[in-house]
C-alpha cells in the first residue's frame, strides 16, 4: 500500500475541489463517494441487494435507483440508514483498498466523507487531512451544488462530527473559506510535504 492521506470534511466543505487539485499534481485519488455511485449506478453490483432490502419504492420506472427517495428513507429511519451502511460499506471498503493497492504514485489521497465518524478506513491512512470552512459556507455550497434543501443539508451535518471535533482530529487542515487560489497554494504546500513523508515512509519500510 502507498503512503495514504485520508481527506475528509463536512458536507459542502470542498473535498472534491481539494481532491481535484491533488489529482492535477499527478496524485492518485481514491474517492469513496465515486465508488458508492458506481456500486449503485444502473447495473451496479449493489442494486439487487438494495432492492431486496428496501423494496421497489426507491427505484424509478427504468429500474435505476431513486437517490432522492433513498435519502429521504434513511434520514427518516435510523434502522434503514444502518441497514444501507451495513450493505454498502464493506463493498466500498474492499474496492477502495483494491484501488489503493494498484496505486503507482508516491502517495495516494483517499477521500472518505465519514473517515472520522465510522473509522472503517482510518487504519489505512497515515495522515488525516480535513477540508474546513464555516458552517454557513457549507450550507450555501451544499444547497447550490446538489438537489438538497437547507433542512436536508442541516440533517446531514447533524449526523457528522462537529467542526470542532473534526479539526481536533486533523493532522493537517485545508482552509477553504476564501479563494480557489488560496486553496491551491495550501494544496501545493501539502503536496510537497506528503512527497517527503512518503519518501521517508518508503525508506523506513525498505
Amino acid at each position: 500500500m502507498p503512503f495514504t492521506v485520508g481527506l475528509t470534511g463536512g458536507i459542502g466543505s470542498g473535498k472534491s475541489s481539494a481532491a481535484q487539485m491533488f489529482a492535477e499534481r499527478g496524485v492518485q485519488v481514491v474517492d469513496t463517494d465515486a465508488i458508492a455511485h458506481q456500486l449503485t449506478a444502473s447495473g451496479g453490483p449493489a442494486l439487487a441487494a438494495i432492492r431486496r432490502q428496501f423494496g421497489p419504492d426507491i427505484f424509478a420506472s427504468d429500474g435505476s435507483l431513486d437517490r432522492a427517495q433513498l435519502r429521504k428513507r434513511i434520514f427518516s429511519d435510523a434502522r434503514a440508514k444502518k441497514s444501507l451502511e451495513a450493505l454498502l460499506h464493506p463493498l466500498i471498503r474492499a474496492e477502495a483498498l483494491q484501488q489503493l493497492a494498484r496505486c503507482t504514485t508516491p502517495y495516494a489521497v483517499l477521500v472518505v466523507p465519514l473517515l472520522l465518524e465510522t473509522g472503517e478506513l482510518r487504519g489505512h491512512v497515515q495522515q488525516v487531512l480535513v477540508v474546513d470552512c464555516d458552517e454557513t459556507q457549507q450550507i450555501t455550497r451544499a444547497v447550490s451544488r446538489s438537489r438538497l434543501n437547507e433542512a436536508e443539508v442541516r440533517a446531514i451535518m447533524a449526523a457528522q462530527l462537529s467542526r470542532a471535533a473534526r479539526l481536533k482530529l486533523a493532522d493537517d487542515v485545508l482552509s477553504n473559506d476564501s479563494s480557489l487560489e488560496h486553496l491551491q497554494q495550501q494544496v501545493e504546500s501539502l503536496h510537497r510535504k506528503y512527497l517527503k513523508l512518503a519518501q521517508h515512509d518508503q525508506a523506513m519500510g525498505s
